[in-house]
């Protein structure tokens, strides 16, 4: 018998060819499974789920922690840096900010300096926390030992919402932000995540450098770009910025569906949906103040068109205007007779009856009526703070761009047209053209939960 305990004991003891395997590749496939439950959850989850998402990636997180402490007292065998590394970035896949990734990862740049990824994972650490320096130190650093699409792309992100002390500073960071995600996306075109980026950093430069219509298409194209990848076109951050650009191009029904998708897929962001109220409200005003042209009583509007007098066309009168120089000429017509898009060599010219307010302050909202009473909405980008035109300005507006907006959208029933115009330096107020003064950059607000 004892014999045979022993045969078993032998026969169990640990067979040396076997090759124990690695706990830092154990750690790694578990880490990299954890960030793969939380990109590519709606593929496993249906949109229903989206409210339990952040509890459920919490879960995973708990159970590849779990996985270190049965690995505890390898950080010391040899392969510190990479254990510290891995354990800060489970940590890391939290939104707010984690002391002790932050602690972790410290640790594993220090003892292995070229390790690239541990960088970027300090980086994002730093950002969570809002200490925007040391996230740009972080992401500098990684770059001299590798150049790579994470921390080209943060540093988009970084530079656009580094502190500067002046307007121009703060151009050259946007502009520099838009080189370094177009940079990224040439490391990787399939990147989606990096396509978002770009689409960001355009969108910062529409506000920042110029309002202009191409800026936007630079934009609209990179989302559309980043929705081809599964885990870009599931994160809501990219519906709410795409959002925010369609609705600069006045695609308000599409910016409408954007804000919806963000919201269905983090319920708990409150930011879309505030938004998405804020575009409805806006749309609503518009609506009323044209059926309504602007509210003015019918005597009082009689009065306002008897003083629409033709010499406040200013340069406009003539039935022509100097372009460089090109002589353009100009057919004034009114409000009803514009088709869609635009309306070369025409003219037209109306009263101002009201003026709307936006959340966003862009673009600058205002009706006219025309001596036909027939009444518009016109939409002005490009105006510099404090600027605009009052309830009975006389405005001229020459080869003007009509947009219908008509379409249903949660029960309101939208259809109404505007005038969009790209600088207030074409428009002519009370017979004079307005002047350079009129015409200014915004500052951006903050779109975006990270970026």
């Amino acid at each position: 018998m004892s014999a045979i305990i022993d045969d078993k004991v032998v026969a169990g003891a640990k067979d040396p060819n076997v090759v124990k395997e690695d706990p830092i590749v154990i750690l790694t496939d578990k880490v990299k499974s954890l960030y793969i439950f939380r990109d590519h959850y709606f593929e496993t989850h249906p949109i229903e789920d989206a409210i339990k998402k952040k509890s459920d990636v919490e879960q995973e997180m708990k159970s590849t922690l779990a996985k270190f402490d049965e690995c505890k007292g390898y950080e010391i065998d040899g392969c510190r840096a990479k254990y510290y590394y891995l354990k800060g970035k489970t940590l890391n896949i939290e939104d707010k900010y984690v002391p002790l990734a932050e602690e972790l990862l410290s640790k594993a740049v220090k003892l292995e300096p070229k390790l690239i990824e541990a960088w970027n994972e300090l980086g994002e650490c730093y950002w969570k926390n809002d200490d925007i320096q040391q996230a740009k130190n972080c992401f500098v650093g990684a770059l001299p030992h590798g150049k790579n699409k994470v921390s080209l792309r943060n540093l988009s992100m970084v530079l656009r919402q580094e502190s500067t002390t002046t307007q121009e500073q703060k151009i050259q960071n946007i502009q520099q932000g838009v080189e370094y995600a177009r940079e990224a996306v040439g490391l990787d075109p399939t990147d989606g995540i990096s396509w978002s980026i770009l689409g960001n950093a355009y969108l910062s430069s529409f506000f920042t450098i110029s309002q202009n219509p191409s800026i936007l298409r630079l934009c609209m194209s990179a989302y559309i770009q980043a929705e081809k990848d599964l885990i870009a076109k599931n994160n809501p951050d990219l519906h709410y910025n795409k959002a925010m650009a369609l609705k600069y191009q006045e695609e308000y029904n599409l910016a409408l569906e954007s804000f919806q998708q963000a919201m269905l897929l983090d319920p708990l962001w409150d930011a879309p949906r505030i938004k998405q109220t804020e575009l409805i409200t806006y749309l609503k005003n518009v609506q009323t103040s044209v059926n309504s042209k602007g509210s003015i009583k019918p005597k009082k509007l009689s009065q306002m068109l008897q003083n629409l007098n033709i010499k406040h066309l200013g340069p406009y009168k003539d039935g022509s205007y100097t372009s460089g120089d090109k002589s353009v000429k100009l057919d004034l017509v009114c409000l009803k007779n514009l088709g869609p898009d635009i309306n070369t060599e025409k003219v037209v010219f109306g009263k101002v009856v009201c003026w709307i307010q936006d959340s966003e302050c862009v673009p600058f909202t205002f009706c006219i009526v025309d001596e036909e009473k027939n009444c518009m909405a016109v939409t002005l980008y490009n105006l510099a703070k404090g600027k605009g035109v009052t309830v009975g300005d006389s405005v001229a507006i020459p080869e003007p761009f009509l947009i219908h907006q008509k379409f249903d959208y949660l029960e309101n029933n939208f259809d109404f047209k505007s005038i969009r115009v790209e600088t207030p330096v074409v428009l002519v107020v009370n017979g004079r053209k307005l002047g350079r003064d009129q015409q200014a950059n915004v500052k951006m607000s903050s779109f975006k939960k990270s970026d």
